[in-house]
């Protein structure tokens, strides 16, 4: 049931958050050595962003009916950024309606996870990515993998979605390893978590909340990585914008180095993703 998702995230967020923060790595995407400027949007009135419901951990319903999620609090530092706290609002609807919502002027930008691809570039401006997809191994912490992994993978079997990016990607990267196909993630770790393969290699945001779950058990652990392929996983996410909105383009790419200087990127990192997904 979704609400009964939605509040065992909510759970697992606040219960875990704070006692792995000291252990959490906390990658930051944004160029440092970017020198912006802060942008003057005096000449705006509201900016405001369009987002999904249905995106956890990035953006979701809480036990409440209300709308939160690392993407959601992303926006709130990068409004404090710019000084724009009280001029920025946020409305979630349907991912399909996100685009044309945007093109038709309903909204300034969208925070959602738009894929970067040819045909969205074409119709719409973005920012930098301020959060990339790394694929991970997970093995039985009994039966882990030694460092350089493409030694330690030779003739492993490691299990991975049929057609799945990351099997492509598994047999690009480590072509030594004996892929074994399944065709879904569930049927792929219960194979790895029985023994029947000495990995799994999949997506490492879904597979850092899988370990800290109670289907898990504690049974495993990441190994290696983290992976990041812009071939394979796409670009990451960034916020998109009107074409022709260069300014707020720069605005925020200004915003987000500045909160990840200012240490509020990692805070959301450590409050959303328990075990890091890096």
């Amino acid at each position: 049931m979704p609400w009964l998702r939605r509040l065992l995230f909510a759970v697992v967020c606040l219960v875990c958050g704070v006692a792995a923060a000291q252990s959490i790595a906390t990658p930051n995407f944004a160029d440092q050595h970017q020198r912006l400027t802060k942008p003057d949007l005096a000449s705006r009135g509201r900016i405001r962003f369009l987002t999904s419901t249905d995106f956890p951990p990035f953006s979701f319903l809480d036990v409440r009916g209300r709308l939160g999620g690392f993407n959601v609090d992303l926006v709130r530092a990068i409004c404090d950024e710019l000084g724009l706290a009280d001029r920025c609002q946020i409305e979630a609807m349907p991912f399909d309606q996100l685009i044309p919502a945007l093109l038709s002027g309903q909204g300034d930008a969208i925070i959602a996870g738009i894929a970067m691809t040819p045909v969205n570039h074409a119709q719409l401006a973005f920012t930098e990515p301020y959060f990339r997809y790394p694929a991970r191994f997970v093995t039985r912490r009994d039966h882990g993998l030694a460092e350089p992994l493409a030694v330690s993978l030779r003739g492993r079997k490691v299990a991975v979605v049929d057609g799945s990016a990351h099997a492509a990607m598994l047999a690009s990267f480590f072509p030594d390893a004996v892929a074994v196909a399944f065709p879904d993630r569930a049927r792929a770790l219960e194979a790895m978590t029985a023994g029947a393969a000495d990995a799994f290699f999949g997506d490492g945001v879904g597979l850092s909340f899988w370990l800290a779950s109670s289907a898990a058990g504690d049974c495993c652990a990441f190994a290696g990585g983290p992976f990041l392929s812009d071939r394979y996983l796409g670009e990451g996410q960034a916020i998109a914008v009107a074409p022709d909105d260069r300014d707020l383009v720069q605005a925020f790419d200004y915003a987000i180095v500045q909160a990840v200087e200012h240490k509020r990127m990692s805070e959301l990192l450590l409050r959303y993703f328990p075990i890091s997904a890096f």
